[in-house]
């Protein structure tokens, strides 16, 4: 039940993440973003909840919208908005502060809370990936280790001895607490599993909870499987 929700919940943020690229050249736009903090300002309310429902009117994630206007309005130059976030004592304007606090209690699409719900779900699920691995004598070194070694972009886990998937070599393996569509996927390509290949040969990407059709088998012929789950047709090359 719990992956089901899980999986559910992935699809809906990606769906979520679609919609806001769709609009991001609007909300972008400074006027824009000056006429939303107009009015956010001309509503005069000091109800927590103001620009939680300014953000739903609007179509975007409450704690989105207060990061602009953190970003809008430079509480502090010195400070990100990212900082501010995380540490609202900084906003001197008690009212702004309280609403602020609102959205980063009931944004349950994004902000600091979210991230690290994700992470930590990101963390539990290489987690399983280790057990499998070990369970199945495949020894392995996690990023942290190869990051000591000197690399900078690392897979989550490199394969001290390579195996074979069915007809298919690795040498790495990439695990993604989410949901695999074509445009994360591209992204990560330019981002991450390219400079795998580049580095360490061929390997899996596991998208924990499904991937669209259009990805089997993609990026097989290029040396990058893909899948929801390990493998267990596995052989080891010794």
């Amino acid at each position: 039940k719990q992956w089901y929700q899980r999986r559910v919940r992935a699809i809906f943020m990606q769906i979520v993440q679609k919609k806001l690229r769709k609009a991001s050249y609007v909300h972008s736009d400074q006027r824009v973003q000056s006429d939303y903090w107009k009015q956010f300002r001309s509503q005069g309310s000091s109800a927590k909840e103001t620009l939680h429902n300014l953000a739903k009117e609007i179509g975007l994630p409450p704690v989105m919208l207060a990061k602009m206007f953190i970003e809008l309005n430079q509480f502090d130059k010195n400070l990100t908005s990212t900082y501010v976030l995380r540490n609202l004592d900084v906003i001197q304007d008690k009212i702004f502060r309280d609403q602020v606090q609102f959205c980063l209690d009931n944004d349950d699409q994004f902000g600091p809370n979210i991230d690290l719900i994700k992470k930590s779900i990101g963390e539990e699920y290489e987690l399983v990936l280790k057990d499998k691995l070990t369970f199945m004598n495949m020894p392995f070194k996690d990023e942290n280790i190869l990051r000591e070694q000197g690399y900078d972009k690392t897979p989550d886990l490199l394969l001290t001895v390579p195996v074979a998937v069915g007809d298919d070599i690795i040498n790495w393996i990439e695990s993604k607490a989410s949901f695999g569509d074509e445009y994360t996927h591209k992204q990560y390509l330019r981002e991450q599993y390219w400079s795998y290949w580049n580095r360490f040969g061929p390997g899996l990407v596991i998208y924990w909870f499904g991937f669209v059709d259009e990805l089997a088998g993609q990026t097989l012929d290029k040396g990058i499987i893909i899948r929801d789950h390990m493998p267990t047709n596995i052989t080891t090359l010794l």
